[in-house]
């Protein structure tokens, strides 16, 4: 099969390797519709040591089951399935308090910009759409194997309500369908912390009433501003960088959450008087455990509640997956769509 594999920064190749198989009982393969570039790869293409054997790469996916091992339940060959980044058994009581990417018998899926995919934990993991699901939805269905859900996730944990304002940190496709979670959920007022006017003009049409454009202390000062000096009840942050959280503390209300679901990038940040506990804020977020949200989120899509596929600004083939990551690591695309 191909597949997508990175060597080191900027140096992403796409090359023959042995077809993924059933390894367990509980496996699954999937043969890959449509896969994606994340954010979060972006880490690595910036910064990963050259290496000689080289990483399989991307996490998130939709396709078809083709083969199944002897334990998987639920799933049956030829099932058109959304791929969580995260693999359950859904069935421990860690996944039944809904953090599925917490799950002891889990782990997070790797390779899936290919054309083939092991799927561990089958059975707790994939979750069948029709069949004859509009073609036109099929990349809004494959966000929720990460990055819509994702989102959504800040906006749960951050506990994104009715009569709540909001600040989400982040332009990315993460951040805007954060924004299109809070306003689904309520949000009474959504403020936008993103330089990038294309991306900034979606997040204004997903739902934002406000963008701000600063950044450090200035972006803070006029989020402050907007606020009347208060701040918001919530901040999701969607970028996993110190200046983000930095910002994060300094616009958020005394009472509220900050929510961070971008990738954290240090180890050590600021949790004392000044930036959290003088001011009882709540710090929240982690991994999505999509797993949960996943029959809702395919519901609203399939009944055109929600399209958060329009993140998606650009297509290569998987053959020109390299050319997809540059494009995101340029800031030329929003989110690049893989198609095998």
């Amino acid at each position: 099969m191909r597949a997508t594999v990175m060597y080191g920064a900027g140096d992403v190749r796409v090359e023959e390797r042995p077809d993924a198989t059933v390894q367990e009982p509980t496996d699954a393969v999937v043969r890959v519709t449509l896969a994606c570039v994340c954010g979060s790869d972006l880490h690595p293409y910036r910064s990963k040591p050259a290496s000689q054997k080289g990483s399989p790469m991307g996490h998130e996916a939709i396709g078809v089951v083709e083969q199944i091992g002897s334990a998987v339940t639920g799933v049956d060959v030829g099932d058109h399935v959304v791929v969580p980044f995260g693999f359950s058994d859904n069935t421990c009581d860690i996944c039944a308090d809904g953090f599925h990417t917490a799950c002891p018998h889990g782990g997070f899926i790797s390779g899936a910009q290919a054309e083939l995919l092991r799927v561990p934990q089958a059975s707790g993991t994939l979750v069948p759409f029709p069949a004859d699901a509009d073609p036109a939805l099929l990349p809004a269905l494959l966000t929720l194997s990460d990055v819509y859900l994702t989102g959504y996730h800040a906006a749960v944990v951050g506990q994104v309500g009715p009569g709540k304002t909001v600040t989400v940190i982040g332009d990315g496709a993460v951040g805007l369908s954060a924004v299109l979670a809070a306003k689904q959920m309520g949000a009474e007022r959504i403020i936008l912390m993103g330089r990038h006017e294309v991306r900034t003009d979606l997040g204004r049409r997903f739902g934002a009433s406000d963008v701000v454009a600063e950044r450090g202390e200035a972006g803070v000062a006029r989020v402050r501003e907007l606020t009347g000096g208060a701040g918001t009840h919530v901040v999701l942050e969607a970028v996993g960088h110190m200046p983000a959280y930095e910002q994060a503390y300094g616009v958020v209300r005394s009472g509220g959450v900050i929510s961070r679901v971008g990738v954290p990038q240090y180890t050590d940040a600021p949790v004392g008087s000044a930036s959290l506990w003088g001011r009882n804020i709540t710090l929240n977020g982690g991994p999505a455990p999509v797993r949960a949200y996943l029959e809702e989120a395919i519901r609203l899509v399939l009944d055109g509640t929600i399209d958060p596929g329009v993140v998606f600004d650009a297509e290569v083939s998987l053959d020109d997956a390299a050319e997809g990551y540059r494009l995101m690591d340029s800031r030329e695309a929003l989110k690049v769509l893989v198609r095998p």
